[in-house]
């Protein structure tokens, strides 16, 4: 039976690898062995959160985080080296644009072994952004190149890829049958619309931790103060980030919205179906708003995910508190059809069906 290394870092990459997981299982033609590097230390990831998520517990966690980017990379890569060196595996797949995706990617390569990168051709064109220099490193020296939609394609095309030898394939995006098939059971496994007394359709649902607005303290005041505009109309509910929520105690910044701690996955899928909208810095959430059919705004100066800003479910406004407040009256009014189909079908099995091809 051939095999492949799966490498994860985060627990969004656990929830799009679940879907693939689970159709390995279902075939039972290729084995699977799932490293965890420990990248994004998760208290919601305990042994519950892979039981009710009906994902498999990684063979190795490897417990790697809390460093610098260089020092994490370096080590993840030092490690991951010594799995593959032991399973010797057919090839290593990896997700996304994390410093654990880089890491897998290069452990694999310098080591003759194929590489699959799943979301790939994803760019911000923001060299700021680590995410954006993982992306780009990884998709470079990948055998097979996944890609979630055609302006990923045309990326990858604009940067000469059709004159390298890895294969590009349009699957689209795997966290659309994740959200399809959590979605169905989250609500038996959540209770937080009812704890926190939410009317459905009369919250706005939040989440900021990304550094380029945690480490700017005037951006941060700036979109805070735009959060507050809108709890003015609608009650704004945001999971801090622990990183956020040290920097607004640190300058004793506070304001009129529900701070709540950080939630699991159901609570969230909960959240995103229940609320009227989303305001995020976040890349997956800007996503996963639009597969529950709600509007997004970005606070961001630019998104990987333009087919959403294009056909007007989302809408950048950085740290303009005027404009996001803006945005929130405009999508009051809208009348989107959210029906449209951006991110394809059945895109795990689409998947696994491009692995079997390079094994």
């Amino acid at each position: 039976m051939k095999k492949m290394v799966t490498i994860l870092g985060a627990r969004p990459q656990f929830v799009k690898a679940a879907v693939l997981s689970r159709i390995i299982a279902k075939y039972n033609a290729v084995e699977e062995v799932i490293v965890h590097t420990g990248q994004h230390y998760d208290a919601n990831m305990s042994a519950v959160f892979f039981e009710e998520m009906e994902i498999p517990k990684p063979k190795y966690n490897l417990a790697i985080n809390g460093l610098s980017h260089g020092a994490m990379t370096g080590q993840m890569l030092l490690e991951i080296e010594v799995v593959l060196m032991k399973e010797k595996p057919d090839l290593v797949l990896v997700y996304g644009d994390t410093n654990s995706t880089l890491a897998g990617a290069l452990a694999a390569k310098k080591m003759n072994i194929k590489v699959v990168h799943v979301e790939a051709g994803l760019r911000s064109f923001n060299m700021k952004m680590p995410e954006e220099i993982n992306r780009i490193i990884t998709d470079r020296i990948s055998d097979l190149l996944l890609c979630p939609t055609d302006t990923a394609i045309e990326n990858l095309q604009k940067e000469g890829f059709k004159n390298l030898p890895a294969k590009m394939v349009k699957c689209g995006d795997i966290m659309k049958d994740a959200v399809e098939y959590y979605g169905n059971i989250s609500e038996s496994k959540s209770s937080i619309i009812s704890r926190l007394k939410l009317i459905p359709n009369d919250f706005v649902l939040a989440t900021i931790h990304r550094q380029e607005n945690t480490d700017d303290v005037e951006k941060l005041k700036e979109i805070f103060e735009g959060l507050e505009l809108i709890s003015k109309e609608k009650q704004v509910v945001l999971p801090l980030h622990p990183r956020t929520k040290a920097i607004l105690a640190a300058h004793q910044l506070t304001y009129g919205i529900q701070i709540i701690d950080p939630v699991g996955y159901f609570d969230m899928l909960e959240l995103l179906k229940k609320c009227n909208l989303v305001v995020t810095d976040s890349g997956g959430l800007q996503k996963e708003a639009f597969f529950n059919k709600k509007h997004c705004i970005i606070a961001r100066e630019e998104t990987e995910w333009v087919e959403l800003v294009a056909n007007r479910f989302a809408k950048i406004v950085g740290s303009d508190k005027e404009k996001m407040f803006q945005a929130f009256k405009n999508f009051q009014k809208s009348t989107a059809d959210f029906e449209v189909d951006l991110f394809g079908e059945n895109v795990g099995e689409k998947i696994y069906e491009e692995i079997l091809k390079i094994l």
